[in-house]
């Protein structure tokens, strides 16, 4: 393949994809035709081959997150799960949530006023072995208050030879998913190396990449890691992109990060922070006008 310089890559991007059209199904059940000018953030989108059905946008819940909290939960419970439900109201059905960020308590919460089987809700472990895999499992339905979840992941992998020193703990999540405990699994990624070798692994069911137009706090140039993330569809995986504001860097560029992202016709769905229902409002609006 020869190498072609960012700019190039990127004007490639924007520019080539403008004339995908892609059949989706609308929030309200009708088949709808969309282009790089009629994505919406409730579009109803599969995530590659695991037959999730979602909205392209999830109502993320980890902005500077660790130690079980971050800054959706450092609302309270009652702002968070305002902003969960008034997300549910404009059709967002995708939650993005994870042990670190101490956010399952609020999705829980807003279990009681959502059906469950009308979200999908992914979650994130940081667990090393087999055993804590398996208590983690049954903590995380405790905590969201459900049977099952749609996804687990492997919480930030950083080394490429993950899959090896992962072996026990992918296979609990396997046996999982087999019981129908979880419909999918994967990982987060905050490197190159890790990221080419979930590419590579048929284990990978789905794969959250930090992307954005910028590179902000992401693996590698956007050059270089949307390549990757394209070889990762083709074999089958559900890409999701995460840090597209690059942690807030990119407020005053979101427009167009979310036109890139968006225009990567691998990119499965996108999920983003909220702190306030006028910035949850302001992005779907942006996602419209992509």
């Amino acid at each position: 393949m020869k190498s072609i310089d960012r700019r190039n890559f990127l004007k490639q991007a924007m520019t080539g994809l403008s004339m995908i059209v892609m059949p989706v199904k609308a929030a309200n059940g009708n088949e709808q035709i969309s282009t790089n000018k009629g994505f919406t953030a409730n579009d109803r989108v599969i995530l590659g081959k695991t037959g999730i059905e979602t909205s392209r946008l999830a109502l993320g819940s980890g902005t500077i997150g660790g130690r079980k909290q971050s800054n959706q939960t450092r609302l309270g419970m009652e702002k968070f799960v305002s902003l969960i439900r008034h997300g549910y109201e404009r059709g967002i059905t995708f939650w993005d949530s994870a042990d670190q960020y101490g956010s399952h308590t609020n999705f829980k919460e807003a279990l009681k006023y959502i059906p469950r089987e009308k979200v999908v809700i992914l979650t994130k472990t940081s667990s090393r072995s087999m055993s804590n895999m398996k208590n983690d499992i049954e903590r995380f339905r405790k905590e969201l208050g459900t049977d099952y979840i749609d996804i687990i992941l492997l919480h930030c992998m950083m080394n490429e030879n993950w899959t090896k020193t992962m072996n026990g703990v992918m296979e609990v999540l396997a046996e999982a998913k087999e019981s129908g405990i979880i419909r999918a699994h994967g990982a987060s990624f905050h490197s190159v190396g890790a990221l080419k070798s979930a590419v590579k692994n048929p284990w990978t069911d789905v794969i959250l990449a930090r992307i954005n137009h910028a590179g902000s706090h992401m693996d590698s140039e956007p050059a270089k890691v949307i390549p990757i993330l394209k070889e990762g569809n083709i074999s089958g995986k559900s890409i999701l992109g995460m840090k597209i504001i690059g942690e807030g860097d990119l407020r005053n560029q979101i427009d167009k990060s979310i036109n890139l992202v968006l225009n990567l016709e691998f990119v499965d769905a996108i999920t983003i922070g909220f702190e306030s229902t006028s910035e949850l409002d302001d992005v779907i609006k942006k996602i419209s006008e992509v």
